[in-house]
């Protein structure tokens, strides 16, 4: 495979992945924005802003300001943007995806940009976030169902996996950072932030006990928006990308993600806790960037000469 094209169907995916958490992150949030309880809207509209590492104008109202993080496209984590940029690899590399994959990114770019950006038609852009997250399971299913389970959609697993490590460390340090006075409503947000809370209550019941909340979202193996879970299908992605282009596989990027891995499982949420989870949660983000660096060293701006050696 051409390094370009491996590097769009990353990149197509990592920005689909991050508009699809975007949207996720602002629907959980947007209502409990509405109820009154012990930290202020300030607070709450902040540790959203912080965790999506957007920039917003805080004169505006949480609805307007949700509207801007829609469909602002000098915000590079808005949905727009993301969805935009997604489009941009996927349109280098037609001939890799499936006409159904096409498809559904074309539509649901078209109906993120036909948004009215104005403060008084927000309610419209808000509405869109539930049209929105439906396409992208959409998506996922005909990018699972339609496309040859080869080297490109591991690299496309690959970049899903990467973005989601990187989302979930940042939303779980702002919610952390900012947890003192937080009541169940913003754990709740937490959890369907990540379409997680139905699932944490099979595990756990009604408990919301933030380190339950951590721990579950951390290092639960077994559900797909975890880190845990993201880590292992980013080591899998990685062992059949190498298995495919056995010529160049990379010592080092098989050492980070085991290194991630074992930081992930062989670990409990008390030791984190104690020890300080900011930094334990930047350790994860540092691993994912130095795991990026890598696979892209190997894979994409590898020397000519390893090309004629392969």
């Amino acid at each position: 495979m051409l390094s370009r094209v491996a590097d769009s169907l990353y990149w197509m995916s990592r920005y689909f992945e991050r508009a699809d958490h975007c949207c996720r992150v602002l629907e959980a949030n947007y209502n409990v924005l509405l109820n009154p309880s012990k930290p202020s809207r300030e607070q709450r509209w902040l540790r959203i802003i912080q965790s999506l590492g957007l920039e917003v104008d805080h004169k505006l109202g949480d609805s307007q300001a949700t509207t801007q993080l829609i469909v602002q496209p000098q915000n590079r984590s808005a949905i727009v943007s993301c969805i935009t940029s997604a489009r941009e690899n996927a349109s280098q590399v037609r001939e890799q995806i499936s006409s159904e994959m096409w498809e559904r990114l074309n539509q649901l770019y078209h109906q993120v940009n036909s948004t009215p950006s104005s403060p008084e038609e927000d309610l419209q852009a808000v509405r869109l976030l539930s049209t929105f997250r439906d396409g992208a399971y959409k998506f996922y299913g005909v990018t699972d169902s339609t496309m040859n389970h080869g080297q490109g959609w591991y690299f496309i697993q690959f970049g899903r996996y990467m973005e989601r490590a990187c989302g979930l460390s940042r939303l779980l340090d702002a919610h952390f950072s900012a947890s003192s006075g937080a009541d169940d409503l913003d754990w709740v947000s937490l959890l369907t932030s990540c379409s997680a809370f139905e699932a944490y209550r099979k595990v756990h019941t009604a408990d919301l006990a933030p380190d339950r909340v951590a721990e579950f979202l951390l290092l639960n193996p077994e559900f797909p928006y975890t880190a845990r879970y993201a880590a292992d299908q980013m080591s899998i992605a990685l062992e059949k990308i190498g298995e495919l282009t056995a010529s160049r596989r990379n010592a080092l990027s098989d050492r980070i993600v085991g290194k991630l891995q074992a930081s992930l499982t062989y670990v409990q949420i008390d030791e984190i806790m104690e020890r300080n989870l900011h930094a334990y949660l930047n350790a994860v983000l540092q691993q994912c960037q130095d795991l990026h660096s890598a696979v892209h060293e190997v894979f994409i701006d590898y020397p000519i000469e390893s090309a004629f050696e392969a």
